[in-house]
C-alpha cells in the first residue's frame, strides 16, 4: 500500500511518531509517497527528521501558537488572532496539500495531529482514505481524565482535535497506560506510544545529573535561577534557541545544547531525573527507560496540562507549577515505588507492533478502490 504522512510540526513528538510509523511501513515493504510537514518560522526542523525518509519532504505554512515576549507562557488570544490573519497562507497550504496528493494518489493519507489535514480531509473526502494518529485523541476514551479548571482552553483543545480528525476513518490514540475497557468511539484503537529505536536500545543507568528539555527557551530563565541558587545541582538542558551556540555553560553546573537527537538519548539514558514541559513523547521515552519526570506544563498550553496529569497517573513522576528543587529530591527518594509502573508500562510499549499488525491487517481487509 502507498501511504502519505501529513505531520504537525509544532511538536517533536509528532515527528517522532511518524519517524516510528513510517519505519514500522518500510519494514513491511509499504511505500510513503511524500511527506508534508506542517511547518513555522518558529520552530527549526530538525536534521534527523528530514534524513529519516527515503522521499520528498514538503513544508507548508500550519497553525501555531503565539508566545508572550519572554518567549514562555502560550497566548491564546494572540494565537487566534494570528491565526485568522493568517488564512490566506492556510488557503495556500491547502492547495498544495492537495497537489502532492493528487500526485502521489496513495491509499491512505495518515494524519500526525495537523489541523490543516483535518481540514483537507473534509474539503476532499474522496481523495484517499484518511487515518489520524496522535496522544491528544485519547480524550475520546471514558477513562481519560481532563485537567481542571477547564474553561474555554479545554474547549478549543478539543475543538482543535475534533478538526485535526474530521473524516478519519480510523482514529488512534496513543496512550502511556492500557486501558482496561473498550471505547464506545467507532474506528477507534488505543496504542502504547511510539518510542524510537535508538531509545529502546539504550543502556540506562543513574548518573549524577538532572536532565532539561525545554520547548520555550523562554523557560532557560527558570533553569538558570535552579541552577545558581543550588549549586550542587547539576544541570543539563536542551532548548531550540537558534541564536545561541551549540553548547553554552554559563554556570559551572549548568550546560544548555541545542536539540541534538544523539546528544539527548544519551543524556536520557544516563540522568538521575528528567525535567520536562510535559510533551507526550519525551515523558514516554523517559518512562522507558525508567526516569522519573518533573513536568511543568507550558503556561496557557491545555493540552500539556492534561499530559502531566496523564502521567503522574501512570506513575511517570509529578507535575508542578516550576521546577522546584524539593520536588526534585521528592522525585528521586520515590524511585523504587515506580518500578511497577515502569515495568507496566514497558510491558504495554512493546505491544506496539501487534496494534501496528492488526491495523494493517484491517486496512488490507476493507481495502477498496478510492475515487481521484
Amino acid at each position: 500500500m502507498k501511504f502519505l504522512f501529513i505531520v504537525q510540526g509544532e511538536g517533536r513528538g509528532h515527528m517522532t511518531q511518524a519517524m516510528v510509523i513510517g519505519e514500522l511501513l518500510l519494514k513491511q515493504g509499504h511505500e510513503i509517497g511524500a511527506v508534508v510537514l506542517g511547518s513555522s518560522t518558529r520552530r527549526r526542523v530538525p536534521d534527523y527528521f528530514l534524513d529519516a525518509f527515503p522521499c520528498p519532504i514538503h513544508r507548508i505554512q500550519s497553525p501555531n501558537f503565539v508566545t508572550d515576549k519572554a518567549n514562555k507562557a502560550i497566548k491564546m488570544g494572540a494565537t487566534l488572532w494570528d491565526n485568522l490573519k493568517k488564512l490566506p497562507r492556510y488557503t495556500a497550504s491547502i492547495r498544495k496539500l492537495d497537489q502532492v496528493v493528487v500526485a502521489e494518489k496513495p491509499d491512505c493519507v495518515l494524519n500526525f495531529y495537523d489541523m490543516l489535514g483535518g481540514i483537507y480531509a473534509m474539503i476532499y473526502p474522496y481523495r484517499s482514505s484518511f487515518v489520524v494518529i496522535g496522544h491528544q485523541y485519547l480524550i475520546y476514551h471514558t477513562d481519560f481524565t481532563f485537567a481542571q479548571p477547564g474553561g474555554i482552553q479545554k474547549q478549543l483543545f478539543k475543538l482543535n482535535t475534533k478538526i485535526t480528525c474530521w473524516n478519519a476513518s480510523k482514529i488512534i490514540a496513543l496512550s502511556l497506560w492500557k486501558p482496561e475497557r473498550m471505547s464506545a468511539v467507532k474506528n477507534f484503537s488505543v496504542w502504547p506510544p511510539m518510542v524510537r529505536k535508538s531509545v529502546r536500545t539504550a543502556l540506562p543507568y543513574s548518573g549524577d545529573f538532572f536532565l532539561v528539555y525545554i520547548v520555550n527557551s523562554g523557560y532557560a530563565r527558570e533553569i538558570f535561577e535552579l541552577a545558581k541558587n543550588f549549586p550542587d545541582i547539576t544541570i543539563v538542558a536542551f532548548w531550540d534557541a537558534g541564536e545561541m551556540p551549540q553548547k553554552y555553560q554559563p554556570l559551572a553546573n549548568l550546560t544548555f545544547h541545542q536539540i541534538d537527537d544523539r546528544l539527548f538519548i544519551e543524556k536520557l539514558s544516563q540522568c538521575k531525573a528528567y525535567l520536562s514541559t510535559a510533551g507526550f513523547e519525551s515523558i514516554a521515552e523517559a518512562m522507558y527507560l525508567r526516569k522519573k519526570t518533573l513536568m511543568v506544563p507550558v503556561e496557557g498550553q491545555y493540552e500539556q496540562q492534561c499530559n502531566a496529569l496523564d502521567a503522574q497517573k501512570s506513575g511517570a513522576g509529578l507535575g508542578a507549577k516550576n521546577f522546584d528543587p524539593q520536588l526534585l529530591a521528592q522525585l528521586t527518594d520515590s524511585y523504587s515505588s515506580s518500578a511497577d509502573s515502569f515495568e507496566q508500562f514497558t510491558e504495554w510499549q512493546h505491544s506496539l507492533e501487534s496494534c501496528f499488525a492488526e491495523w494493517m491487517q484491517e486496512m488490507q481487509d476493507s481495502k477498496t478502490p478510492v475515487a481521484k
